[in-house]
């Protein structure tokens, strides 16, 4: 009885407030994380300056990221702090990629949203048409893993990329891309609630909308002030957003997913 329970004991957490509070977190701490290296450690003096900065700050974050999503492969079971740090690791790759190919290669928020939406839903469509579900739920073998590690950092990077199309192309600033993307996460709760809409797509939904909800916060917080931020230090901001982060996982213990029957 126990070795068939385990089996649909998933190594991600339950979907609570306390997930998506801290989700929320982790994606504005990947958007300063990502800037403090690629802007401020790596410098951006010059146009060449960035687009290395850009490059060389994904190759670090594409490392860490590599080398989380295999330790949790390789876990038996869920671990909070890991599961978080290679959430935390998918942001910041997520950031830096995406502002490496919206900007140093020329691509353009408009272009570069697109490109990884389509990317975001090719990933889900390829997990469903696999393994018949795309449910976190599901998310306790390898293969699956995969498939959940790999969708989220096509998220978190189309997360960056649509942040910056709200807030700049479309000229909505920091506040106002907040509040849209604070709006459509609303909405997707008002439907979880309400309706009978696959549970499944809203969580992905929600997860998405996260991301770039995250990205304009970090950029409120560090972008200079003629730039409609408050031009905190990233690496404070960044310790500050870490802190509370790992407070919030002490403080409220979380438990894995798993499937009622």
């Amino acid at each position: 009885m126990d070795e068939k329970r385990s089996e649909f004991v998933a190594k991600v957490p339950q979907v609570t407030l306390v997930f998506w509070i801290v989700k929320i977190l982790a994606t504005t701490l990947g958007e300063t994380g990502g800037d403090a290296v690629t802007m401020s450690w790596l410098g951006e003096t010059t146009a060449a300056a960035k687009g290395t900065g850009y490059l060389i700050g994904t190759a670090i974050f594409s490392v860490i990221f590599v080398a989380a999503v295999l330790v949790q492969i390789k876990a038996k079971k869920f671990h909070p702090f890991l599961y978080w740090l290679t959430i935390v690791a998918t942001t910041t790759v997520g950031t830096t990629l995406a502002d490496y190919c919206t900007r140093s290669l020329g691509i353009g928020y408009t272009g570069g949203s697109t490109i990884l939406l389509i990317l975001v839903m090719a990933s889900l469509l390829a997990w469903r048409w696999s393994t018949g579900s795309i449910s976190v739920e599901t998310v306790s073998t390898p293969k699956v893993e995969t498939f959940y590690w790999v969708t989220i950092m096509f998220s978190q990077t189309l997360g960056t990329a649509l942040g910056d199309w709200v807030a700049d192309t479309n000229q909505m600033g920091y506040l106002g891309a907040a509040a849209v993307f604070g709006g459509l996460l609303l909405l997707t709760a008002l439907l979880y609630y309400f309706t009978s809409i696959s549970r499944a797509i809203l969580f992905w939904a929600a997860f998405i909308l996260t991301r770039p909800l995250g990205a304009v916060v970090g950029d409120f917080l560090d972008k200079p002030l003629k730039e409609g931020g408050l031009a905190l230090s990233r690496y404070t901001a960044s310790l500050a957003l870490l802190v509370v982060i790992v407070t919030l996982i002490l403080i409220f213990p979380q438990k894995p997913a798993s499937k009622a029957h």
